[in-house]
C-alpha cells in the first residue's frame, strides 16, 4: 500500500505562508509529479510528507494513518535527494545497506536485500566500489538503491536528476519509468523540469506560490491548461499568448479574427506547433530561426502584437530575417477570460 492523503495542509514560517491549504490524494502505485518554478513550495511539501518539515496545519495520512507527528522512519517513506549524500568511506553495498544495519537487520538478510536492489538497478558489478569510483548516474542509482532496500510504501524524489548532464537525464528518466513499473510502488517526484514531469508522471500537480494551479494527466495539462499560468509553464517552447487587439494594426486584427477571438476573450493561447507557414496569410518577420535538427523554432514579429510569436516547423524552411506568411490552426485555440481562466468553449485536445 502507498496511499498519501493531504487535507488542508499548510506551512508557515513565522508570518510567512509557504504552503496554503493543499488538498491532494495520491493513489497507491501512482507516479505523481510536483512541478513548478523555484520557490513555489513543491519541495517544502515533499519534505513535509517525509517528516523533515513540520506541518503547520491540516492533516497528512499515509495508508489511512495520521502521520503529522510520526517520526520520518515510521512513515513508510524513503527519500532520494538532489545530492547523492553517499558515505565516501563505504562501498556501494555498505551505503545501500547502512539503514538496514542501523535497524538491526542481520548481515545475511542485508546482503540479500542489497543484492536484489542492485539487480533491479543493474549495478551488481558496482557493489564493491566506492563512491569516488562512480559516475554521476551510477551514484544516483546507488542513492535510489539505498531507498529501495527499505521497501517503503512511498518513494519521495526531490529533483534527483538535476545534477546530471542532459543525455544522462534522458537515460535516467527511462530508468525511473522502468523502475516504477517493476516495483509498482507509489512515487512522488519533485522537479522544475516540465519535460521530466510530462514524461514521468501519471498525474502532474502544477504548483504556484504555495498552491496547486491544476492537477491532471500530462496531456490534459498540455492541451487544456486551466489558466494562463499553467498554459505558459507547461510546454517547450512556451505557448503563444496573444492579447485582444487594442490598436489599428491590420496584421494583429487579422490574426485575432483567424483565431476566432471575440469581445469576451481577453487573451488567446496557441501552441507553437499549431502556428503554420502558409503561401498566403498574416505577414511576419523571422527575427530568429533556431534549428534543432528535425525541426526549427521560428521567433516571429507580427505588426501590432506584443512580443514575439513562436512557430515549430519542419527544419530548414526559413532563415533569420526572412518575411513569411503564417496561418494559425483555429481548431487548436485556447481562449482565456479577463481573469486568465480557460473558457470552456475554447480549444480542442
Amino acid at each position: 500500500m502507498g496511499q498519501v492523503s493531504l487535507q488542508g495542509i499548510r506551512k508557515n514560517y513565522a508570518e510567512v505562508s509557504v504552503i496554503k491549504g493543499i488538498d491532494l490524494e495520491v493513489q497507491d502505485g501512482e507516479f505523481m509529479v510536483f512541478v513548478g518554478p523555484s520557490g513555489c513550495g513543491k519541495s517544502t511539501l515533499l519534505r513535509m510528507i517525509a517528516g523533515l518539515e513540520s506541518i503547520s496545519g491540516g492533516e497528512l495520512r499515509i495508508d489511512g494513518v495520521r502521520a503529522n507527528e510520526l517520526r520520518p522512519a515510521d512513515r513508510g517513506a524513503a527519500m532520494v535527494f538532489q545530492s547523492y549524500a553517499l558515505y565516501p568511506h563505504m562501498t556501494v553495498a555498505e551505503n545501500m545497506g547502512f539503514a538496514l544495519k542501523m535497524a538491526g537487520v542481520p548481515k545475511q538478510q542485508r546482503a540479500a536485500q542489497v543484492g536484489r536492489a542492485a539487480e533491479v538497478l543493474h549495478i551488481v558489478e558496482l557493489l564493491a566500489r566506492y563512491p569516488k569510483e562512480l559516475s554521476g548516474g551510477q551514484r544516483q542509482r546507488v542513492a535510489i538503491g539505498r531507498a529501495i532496500v527499505r521497501k517503503p510504501a512511498v518513494f519521495l524524489f526531490d529533483e534527483p536528476l538535476s545534477n546530471l548532464d542532459a543525455a544522462l537525464r534522458v537515460s535516467m528518466r527511462t530508468e525511473l519509468s522502468r523502475l516504477h513499473k517493476e516495483l509498482a510502488t507509489t512515487m512522488i517526484y519533485v522537479t522544475h523540469d516540465q519535460v521530466e514531469a510530462l514524461t514521468l508522471g501519471n498525474r502532474i500537480a502544477v504548483f504556484n506560490q504555495g498552491h496547486i494551479e491544476q492537477l491532471g494527466a500530462p496531456m490534459d495539462l498540455y492541451h487544456r491548461p486551466a489558466n494562463e499560468f499553467v498554459a505558459n509553464f507547461i510546454g517547450m517552447p512556451n505557448i503563444n499568448l496573444i492579447d485582444r487587439p487594442d490598436s489599428a494594426s491590420a496584421a494583429h486584427l487579422a490574426l485575432w479574427e483567424a483565431l476566432q477571438g471575440s469581445a469576451t476573450v481577453q487573451r488567446i493561447g496557441l501552441r507553437p506547433e499549431h502556428l503554420h507557414l502558409a503561401g498566403q496569410g498574416i505577414p511576419a518577420l523571422v527575427v530568429l530561426a533556431e534549428h534543432l535538427g528535425d525541426s526549427s523554432i521560428l521567433h516571429l514579429q507580427v505588426e501590432g502584437v506584443n512580443g514575439l510569436l513562436k512557430a515549430k516547423v519542419v527544419a530548414g524552411q526559413c532563415i533569420t530575417g526572412q518575411m513569411v506568411c503564417i496561418a494559425p490552426d483555429a481548431s487548436r485555440v485556447l481562449r482565456y477570460d479577463v481573469d486568465g481562466r480557460l473558457m470552456e468553449s475554447g480549444g480542442n485536445s
